[in-house]
């Protein structure tokens, strides 16, 4: 027992949070070869758009993926974003959970600060080799270097640095990966690029795939979105442990100015509130501060009635920019598009969500000959292409009943549904970040926007049931008014064609009058459309000749 004992001593050994991830990178969202391939092109181009953006930057991507082997390949990422300087490059790219994300709160797209980090490990993982990465600043010389990570220790480990004569601002990586596969399909690269640019439309992306076609989805707006501000932790969303860990890192000296300094919506009047239920002075350093003084506080916090969390922090993309958008790359033939107010999940997180239907024109999914609904799902303008069962976002959608809307069977519809969830603290099911949590504000919120929607789009499709419907009437009757005369001319002995001009006009009359009926139908629900700015019939127009390089949007699955 004793020697057993010191044996098990011998094998306790700590381990750094990248052999961590080495040994468990399906937490990353780093498995399946198709999967795999697609996350890696997210993490770098996220990563552009937010550096691009927090500079202000219209950002200019170029991605490239070369096919060097079976189920083996090269992706190199290009921005011309701000560049990172020497000193942080080797911890952008070879330091798991190190970045500018992590400890803000802080709408973006990132937030563990794992992702080109773990591309760099999965790359050295399954080559063997390094990243090569090139970056610039304004006014600074070039740099390149090759880089691959110490899992034991989860630092970078940087060869080859040399400067480089040629001008070039922004930051480019190449990386080689094996076991991942290319694919064009709705959980691809390219399907990953097309919803990239559709939440993004200030953004140009281009894109070349393995056998060399280059695909250009172009900006459709030169301003940039206004930056995100960052946020104080609201009261009712912390817990015992964040009132210790702030309370350490603070500079505040007492325990009052602490919440008054480091927390939102913290007024005289809840100050006043939380003296009188705490049993300790909050002249205390909050540095000092133990357990049950912090449980204090957050179950005073719980009794307290505070404002809600600041919500002026957050950035929608827009419902103008979203039709833009989606007329550009969907062509959809009916748009409906709702930006809602924000609100809170969890007490204590601002979030908002925008939501589109599409139907129609080039609507929904193609599969083979069929069209099927298309759900677009995206986190601060970032496409979720996986997980999509277990996403809050998409139960939502399940939750509600589409045939109160027209749409009969929402598995064989020409219809899109976009929905983009926007908060400074995204409640992911896991570090892969595919998935929305099921927060019962968030299903709430999601489900009542896709409804006000639902509603809209419920207006025109009925419109375009009845003028099917009409249609398939007339025919009927034209069809069968001979037939019916003859055999009437048969048994009655009646004229034929007396018979046949007495049962047109008949026809006609009750088309008539079924025409007056649906006519006041359709201005009731033009008119209703027309009131709704951002509700907008598509007309369509006659094709225009588009440049070798653009993306034709019609793409079969």
């Amino acid at each position: 027992m004793k020697k057993a004992a010191e044996n098990l001593e011998k094998e306790f050994k700590e381990h750094s949070v990248a052999e961590f991830f080495k040994k468990n990178k399906q937490m990353l969202g780093l498995y399946g070869k198709v999967r795999t391939l697609t996350m890696i092109i997210h993490e770098y181009v996220s990563n552009s758009l937010d550096a691009c953006e927090e500079t202000g930057i219209l950002p200019d991507i170029d991605v490239k993926i070369d096919e060097l082997g079976e189920e083996y390949y090269e992706v190199t990422v290009k921005d011309n974003g701000p560049g990172i300087s020497r000193e942080n490059v080797g911890k952008a790219f070879g330091k798991l959970l190190a970045g500018t994300k992590f400890h803000r709160l802080k709408q973006s797209r990132g937030q563990q600060g794992i992702g080109c980090s773990g591309c760099t490990m999965l790359s050295q993982m399954t080559t063997g080799k390094p990243s090569k990465i090139i970056t610039g600043q304004q006014g600074k010389k070039p740099i390149s270097l090759e880089l691959t990570i110490d899992p034991s220790k989860n630092e970078p480990k940087i060869e080859e640095i040399k400067e480089i004569e040629k001008e070039f601002r922004g930051t480019a990586v190449a990386a080689k990966f094996k076991g991942v596969l290319y694919r064009d399909s709705d959980q691809g690269a390219l399907e990953y690029l097309r919803r990239t640019a559709i939440a993004n439309p200030h953004a140009k992306i281009s894109f070349r795939d393995p056998l060399g076609q280059k695909i250009v989805f172009n900006r459709t707006q030169t301003v940039l979105p206004e930056l995100a501000g960052e946020i104080k932790p609201h009261p009712k969303g912390v817990t015992v442990d964040d009132v210790i860990f702030m309370g350490k890192k603070t500079g505040a000296r007492t325990t009052l100015s602490f919440l008054t300094n480091e927390f939102d919506r913290m007024g005289a009047k809840g100050l006043n509130e939380l003296k009188q239920m705490v049993d300790f002075d909050l002249i205390k350093d909050p540095k000092q501060l133990d357990w049950s003084e912090a449980e204090q506080i957050i179950k005073a916090f719980k009794k307290i009635d505070f404002i809600a969390p600041t919500t002026d922090s957050l950035r929608p993309i827009g419902e103008k920019q979203i039709q833009g958008s989606l007329e550009n790359i969907v062509k959809p033939e009916f748009l409906t598009v709702m930006t809602r107010k924000p609100t809170v999940y969890a007490g204590g997180y601002p979030f908002q969500v925008e939501i589109a239907i599409a139907y129609g024109g080039g609507a929904g999914r193609k599969v083979g000959e069929e069209t099927k609904m298309e759900i677009m799902r995206f986190a601060n303008r970032v496409p979720l292409l996986f997980d999509q069962g277990n996403c809050a976002l998409t139960k939502a959608i399940q939750s509600v009943d589409w045939k109160r809307y027209d749409i009969k069977d929402p598995d064989t519809s020409p219809v899109t549904i976009f929905i983009n969830f926007i908060s400074v603290h995204i409640p992911y099911t896991g570090a892969g970040k595919q998935a929305i949590a099921d927060e019962e504000e968030v299903l709430e919120e999601v489900r009542l926007a896709l409804m006000q929607t639902g509603r809209k789009a419920g207006i025109y499709i009925a419109h375009k049931r009845r003028e099917s419907e009409n249609q398939q009437k007339r025919l009927m009757f034209y069809k069968y008014i001979p037939e019916i005369c003859s055999a009437l001319s048969q048994i009655t002995k009646a004229n034929e064609e007396k018979l046949k001009k007495n049962m047109e006009q008949m026809v006609l009359t009750k088309l008539k009058i079924e025409d007056e009926k649906n006519a006041e139908m359709q201005k009731q629900a033009e008119k209703a459309l027309r009131n709704d700015e951002n509700s907008v019939v598509i007309k369509e127009k006659k094709p225009k000749t588009e440049k070798k390089e653009q993306h034709n949007t019609k793409r079969k699955k």
